[in-house]
């Protein structure tokens, strides 16, 4: 049976690990323990799924519980997925703020998985990675 729960003090390791079994942490700076550290501890909301009390996946966001909450990474165990725990973690994390607005960046692969579970695409998103890009 998979237990998911908010588990607000993540051990940054086990995050670490999911994030590299999910295939997440291709896009994640895994090779970096602090920055990994302080992404588990400075998260608002972390919603996670247990199998055997073994870590197999994480819902990590940052909320301020009635207006949005963006879900950051959204990682499951290569060996776990297909299952539904990735939805039912975006469902978990919707219950712990359900006034807020949920919103998520896709990674290219999963860009067609959200549709089919019920969330609206928005094409106007923008990232600014460098100030020095902000002209």
């Amino acid at each position: 049976m998979i237990r998911y729960q908010v588990e607000p003090q993540l051990d940054p390791i086990e995050f670490l690990e999911v994030l590299k079994k999910s295939g997440l942490g291709e896009r994640r700076p895994v090779k970096d323990s602090k920055r990994i550290s302080k992404m588990a501890q400075n998260a608002d909301l972390i919603v996670t799924a247990r199998f055997e009390n073994k870590l197999i996946g994480v819902a990590r966001s940052v909320s301020d519980f009635v207006y949005c909450t963006y879900l950051s990474d959204l990682a499951v165990d290569s060996e776990f997925q297909h299952r539904g725990i990735g939805k039912e973690l975006i469902r978990q994390t919707k219950l712990a703020a359900p006034e807020a607005n949920l919103i998520l960046l896709s990674a290219p692969a999963a860009e067609k998985y959200y549709p089919k579970i019920g969330m609206d695409k928005h094409d106007a998103c923008f990232t600014l990675k460098e100030i020095e890009n902000l002209t």
